[in-house]
């Protein structure tokens, strides 16, 4: 049933809490810190670099994790799919992860080898978006990768089953406990479906912002074996 100004009530809560909910959501500011500048005309000819650069920037600007990026792929159906994952590389071959073969992103990239890159540094008012094919990295490279994960995050890899309907969180407590033996004595452990995987741009844009909304946005288009740069309105 309606009340009389129209806000629906339901089971998720009342109106005054969905008022509440809004007044707290239009309080937030956003970039309450001086902004860097960015001059496009001094970008380089290339993404990786840039990237290399801003990255190292936003370390030294002190964003937290700045190695977290959101990883959308398409299932099926073709209905998008978006989630958040670390960065392990990013060099000439393109941008670097890992996760299971079986999981749900690992079953989309299978049947769909395309996906998008988000990375947001709020520190800098900065972001980079990135989409392109998904190559499957070699055995070797999978490996090495498993050994260099932390003790917790090798743990993690270790338990497998990730997107699988969980039963309980015992269930999990008892997996992730012998998961943790294994990362803690075992050199060289083996997660069969543990994959590295490598997407190679096609399209890279930078974004800063700019307190008075005059955004800057950088896109590099690849063209052969060059890459075209051009600016878009924010």
């Amino acid at each position: 049933m309606d009340d009389e100004r129209g806000e629906s009530r339901d089971e998720g809560g009342s109106a005054s809490a969905q008022d509440e909910f809004r007044t707290l959501l239009r309080a937030q500011r956003v970039w309450d810190t001086e902004l860097p500048a960015f001059d496009p005309a001094t970008a380089p000819g290339e993404p990786l670099p840039l990237f290399h650069r801003w990255f190292a920037e936003a370390v030294a600007a002190g964003q937290p994790e700045p190695h977290t990026m959101t990883l959308a792929t398409a299932d099926e159906r073709g209905r998008p799919d978006v989630r958040t994952l670390m960065l392990h590389d990013a060099d000439v071959r393109g941008w670097h992860f890992a996760t299971h073969a079986t999981s749900a992103k690992g079953r989309q990239l299978a049947r769909r080898p395309e996906a998008a890159l988000g990375f947001y540094w709020a520190a800098q008012g900065r972001a980079v978006r990135l989409r392109g094919a998904v190559a499957v990295a070699d055995a070797a490279e999978t490996r090495a990768d498993l050994r260099a994960r932390s003790k917790g995050a090798l743990a993690a890899a270790l338990v497998g089953r990730q997107s699988e309907v969980l039963g309980s969180a015992a269930e999990l407590a008892r997996v992730s406990e012998d998961a943790w033996e294994r990362a803690g004595h075992d050199p060289v452990p083996e997660a069969r479906s543990w994959t590295g995987y490598v997407l190679e741009p096609d399209e890279v844009e930078f974004f800063q912002g700019e307190a008075r909304r005059r955004h800057v946005r950088l896109r590099y288009r690849r063209e052969g074996t060059t890459w075209a740069r051009e600016l878009l309105w924010p």
